[in-house]
């Protein structure tokens, strides 16, 4: 029974889909609209210490060279989940009429859970224990977010 459900169910959907694919030429397919762009959801999980096999010791380090001395910014035990909903990326017309755009829409929703790290130190070995601490960073929230970034090039 279920089986014969499905099938009807393909059927339907089959016919509701209409005609066939038809080959268009560059001038038929200039004249086509419509819904353009992609839109995307996230869940970023970091060091996620509840997993099998996570690691107690992360670093996330940065290297800057000056005065002939490398130094690291080290970020210790980076972690946390984020969770984005409706991020969109899509090709707009300009409306000085000067070619297109790309335009990034901002998440409508986001949401932070224990997300940040547990200490900040600069450092000339980024390998070497953590000495010094100038800070840990820790959010949970949520954010709603409106708007575009807009990038176009001259």
């Amino acid at each position: 029974m279920a089986r014969a459900l499905y099938l009807l169910l393909m059927l339907a959907a089959g016919v509701a889909r209409g005609g066939t694919l038809q080959a268009l030429d560059d001038k038929e397919l200039s004249q086509v609209s419509g819904q353009d762009g992609i839109s995307f959801a996230a869940h970023i999980s970091l060091n996620d210490p509840t997993l099998v096999g996570a690691v107690a010791d992360s670093r996330l380090s940065l290297g800057f060279n000056g005065d002939g001395q490398n130094r690291y910014i080290v970020f210790k035990n980076v972690r946390g989940m984020v969770d984005m909903f409706a991020v969109t990326l899509g090709v707009q017309n300009r409306s000085d009429g000067g070619g297109d755009y790309i335009a990034i829409g901002l998440p409508g929703y986001v949401r932070y859970t224990n997300f940040g790290f547990e200490s900040l130190s600069v450092q000339t070995d980024p390998n070497a224990p953590v000495t010094g601490n100038l800070g840990s960073f820790n959010i949970n929230g949520n954010i709603s977010l409106q708007g575009q970034v807009r990038l176009w090039s001259h």
